[in-house]
């Protein structure tokens, strides 16, 4: 009798574990699944204010494994990008960030670089960016707009 009972104490057991990594598993590919950023818009306007410095730029990023999104707008001497870091690698932030912004640094030299990972910054420059797209903004908005969105990244970092 004592066996019976000791049997099915090990089998309930078994089959509570196999419940319980069953059920871990299925949220861990609903989560990645739902959080898929990794598209990258370039932005293109019919105004004299270029992008192609922050479009290189988001192409050259959003190649680091550690990256799931990346937002980014430049004016004529400044470079300003927001990116988003999977869950997993949010314990290196710091280090991510660096790595980003010595990369641009290297990369565009003549530009001041300016590197968030807030998620504030992120979507501000996320509207940024339509407003440009849409060509609803002239060069003396968009050093406006960025001039306004930099105190708030030395606030947030």
């Amino acid at each position: 009798m004592k066996r019976k009972i000791r049997r099915l104490n090990h089998f309930l057991f078994l089959a509570m574990i196999i419940v319980y990594i069953s059920g871990c598993t299925g949220q861990q590919n609903h989560s990645t699944n739902g959080n898929n950023d990794t598209t990258i818009v370039k932005v293109h306007t019919r105004q004299p204010i270029n992008q192609t410095v922050a479009n290189q730029a988001k192409e050259k990023i959003i190649k680091e494994e550690e990256v799931s999104a990346v937002k980014a707008v430049n004016t004529d001497k400044e470079l300003l990008m927001a990116i988003k870091v999977d869950q997993f690698h949010r314990f290196q932030l710091k280090k991510i960030k660096k790595n980003v912004k010595t990369d641009l640094e290297k990369a565009y030299p003549d530009y001041k670089v300016l590197v968030s990972t807030d998620q504030k910054i992120y979507w501000e420059l996320e509207q940024l960016e339509e407003k440009l797209q849409k060509d609803k903004t002239k060069k003396k908005t968009l050093k406006r707009e960025f001039n306004n969105i930099k105190p708030e990244l030395f606030i947030a970092n």
